[in-house]
């Protein structure tokens, strides 16, 4: 399979962008949306999400998608979308709790009961963002950031991670070791590294999570030179109980 270049994979992300903004062009919350103003924002703030197409200023735009108290979600989700897009690609937002939290934004929205043409516009900007940010040594968000984005928006991680598995060289390899890095201490806790929307999925995310690094990381990751501390923690993963903590590189970890 041929890999995109950066060029084209940022050449499809701008298409995806642009076609959000074709696709929710003329979008508003619905008529009787409101919030409360203590917390959320002024009645005047609420009138311009009942304007078409105009710009909010980022303040506004991260209260709005940060809010989880609409009575009409979807309406506001489709109302902001294409800012907000380009707001994310770009790293101007700042979620509470990492990029799960725009996930979680999206589900609120229930975005994939959209309309086909509203729903598919949405799939291919997460995909051309997620398939860009494998090509890119320094994206804005990073690369396990926005797997858990993306895993929570989506409700699957098996889509993302075929995809990365399709991406070799030097960017995507190096995301995978800053993502093994980050999520090893979880992971050998036996928890998922975010937390899931319905936390009842989390044990099995998590579990596809670990058998898909122990079945392909470590191989890839010892090709790409990764360091022997964590490649043990890679191959810890495949182990349980006893066998993983009493391991001579168990790395100490307490939970």
């Amino acid at each position: 399979m041929s890999q995109p270049s950066p060029h084209s994979a940022r050449l499809r992300l701008d298409a995806a962008l642009d076609g959000l903004a074709v696709t929710f062009r003329g979008m508003t919350a619905h008529p009787d949306e409101h919030n409360c103003e203590c917390h959320w924002g002024s009645a005047q703030e609420l009138a311009q999400l009942k304007v078409p197409d105009k710009e909010l200023d980022p303040d506004l735009l991260q209260r709005t998608w940060r809010a989880p108290d609409w009575s009409h979600h979807p309406s506001v989700l489709r109302r902001i979308l294409p800012q907000f897009a380009r707001a994310l690609v770009d790293g101007h937002t700042e979620p509470c709790f990492g990029a799960v939290d725009v996930g979680r934004s999206f589900v609120r929205g229930h975005w994939q009961q959209w309309p086909d043409e509203q729903a598919a516009a949405v799939r291919e900007f997460l995909h051309a963002w997620w398939a860009h940010t494998l090509t890119d040594p320094a994206p804005a968000v990073p690369a396990h950031e926005l797997l858990a984005l993306n895993v929570e928006a989506s409700g699957t991680l098996r889509p993302w991670l075929a995809h990365w598995e399709t991406q070799t060289g030097t960017p995507a390899d190096q995301h995978l070791a800053e993502a093994v890095a980050h999520w090893e201490r979880d992971l050998l806790g036996d928890e998922l590294p975010w937390g899931a929307w319905d936390d009842e999925d989390d044990e099995a995310k998590c579990a596809e999570l670990t058998a898909w690094l122990v079945g392909h990381a470590h191989a890839r990751l010892t090709a790409h030179g990764a360091s022997d501390e964590l490649l043990h923690r890679i191959r810890l993963l495949g182990l349980t109980g006893p066998d993983r903590w009493e391991d001579p590189h168990w790395p100490g970890h307490r939970y």
